[in-house]
């Protein structure tokens, strides 16, 4: 389940800083039209801390409608009030989402008992699948292998697991621990670069930001590592290698994203929930200069 290359697709958003629905109905038509293996909405890239509650129930509806079964639809339900975070996961059960993916609670650099019960209160709650989302750079607290086998092993709806840890040896860890006893708990990694070495390591995929720009370069990649076609393998590494650098050129990286997607000719809005801010003239030709030399690989 959720195996392969999936995306945290950006939320297109107007110059007002409401949900564009055209936008966002063209995005998603191009990711599956590219050939993703799953959509995340209201992922980190999807600006979830920034919209409200009412806001990502109709947006919900209105992806669930949009995507029609052709791929599976991830809802990012996470948050920091555990409530919310159940009510948001029950809505969108009932409205025909096919998962959710809950980031463990941040602010506080919570224990492993207390992040446990989370998870605990969560699954119990919902009979959707459930992917954990780890992002320690972000939350303050790592999901240990050990942790992550204890949730997998007592509930049958905590499926997988996005790695977002810049080592790949803590999902190789991961994948050794959990896999040896639930073969079929799925494990991607956060990090674009890592789909190779997650595969090698007997991973399932990646959930990253940069299919939102070339999702074509990941599903070429992912079709050549199974033909075992080691030429197109490195072609398409290098390619991310370079794109990697968009990351680093807007904080947060998400109106870097959506800069780096309006600039490959997709007619988007590039605006951002404040307080995030606009990108810049200086920061599009960087990201325009990136785009350039990954094109000459």
């Amino acid at each position: 389940m959720f195996k392969g290359v999936l995306t945290p697709v950006i939320t297109i958003l107007d110059e007002q800083g409401k949900v564009d629905f055209e936008g966002n109905k063209m995005i998603i038509n191009r990711l599956i039209d590219n050939g993703m293996n799953g959509l995340l909405f209201f992922g980190s890239i999807g600006e979830f801390f920034a919209i409200s509650m009412e806001e990502k129930k109709e947006f919900i509806r209105f992806v669930v409608k949009t995507v029609d079964k052709r791929v599976p639809v991830l809802i990012g339900t996470g948050g920091t009030i555990q409530d919310e975070v159940i009510e948001l996961t029950q809505f969108s059960e009932r409205e025909g989402a096919d998962g959710v993916v809950v980031v463990s609670p941040y602010y506080f650099k919570l224990d492993v008992e207390t992040i446990y019960r989370y998870y605990a209160n969560i699954a119990r709650k919902t009979s959707l699948p459930i992917m954990l989302y780890n992002f320690p750079d972000r939350t303050a607290a790592d999901l240990t292998p050990h942790l992550v086998l204890r949730l997998a092993k007592e509930f049958s709806n905590i499926v997988a697991i996005k790695d977002t840890v810049d080592n790949i040896s803590h999902t190789r860890k991961l994948i050794q621990l959990v896999k040896a006893e639930c073969p079929n708990f799925t494990i991607l990694s956060g990090f674009d670069e890592y789909l190779i070495p997650n595969l090698m390591a007997g991973g399932d995929g990646v959930l990253c930001g940069l299919t939102n720009i070339v999702p074509e370069v990941f599903v070429g990649l992912l079709k050549a590592y199974r033909a075992k076609d080691f030429e197109k393998v490195v072609a398409a590494n290098a390619k991310i290698s370079i794109l990697m650098k968009i990351y680093d050129i807007t904080n947060p990286f998400i109106v870097g994203i959506k800069g780096a997607v309006a600039l490959k000719g997709v007619p988007i809005s590039t605006a951002v929930k404040e307080p995030s801010a606009a990108i810049t003239q200086q920061q599009l030709n960087e990201i325009r200069d990136i785009l350039a030399q990954a094109d000459k690989v």
